[in-house]
């Protein structure tokens, strides 16, 4: 698994901005769990997914990633419609993404 990706996770995460994401896109390389400087234990995740550069990053655990789509180019990350349903009728409304831009971050 080497590119960009957007990952969609099983759990929502906080990003060092204080917004809660859902998903997260930039450059992958997975990792085994040596890079933690400890050794997990079985009934945890023993492969990660480094989101990001050296520098700049999230770490997906294995068993967080839901689905990883390859995207070379940057995502929506500006508002995005969505829907909710109220007492039977389908309301429409805008929200902020909820995808995690790595590169971004560095503007």
């Amino acid at each position: 698994m080497t590119g960009k990706y957007l990952i969609t996770t099983d759990a929502w995460f906080y990003g060092p901005d204080g917004r809660s994401y859902r998903a997260v896109w930039g450059e992958v390389k997975i990792v085994s769990d040596d890079f933690l400087g400890i050794k997990t234990n079985m009934r945890s995740s023993n492969w990660f997914a480094r989101v990001g550069t050296d520098d700049d990053h999230v770490i997906v655990a294995g068993c967080q990633i839901h689905y990883a789509c390859k995207r070379e180019n940057k995502p929506n990350d500006e508002q995005t419609s969505d829907y909710e349903v109220i007492n039977g009728f389908a309301k429409e409304f805008l929200r902020p993404s909820h995808i995690y831009i790595i590169e971004s971050q560095n503007k």
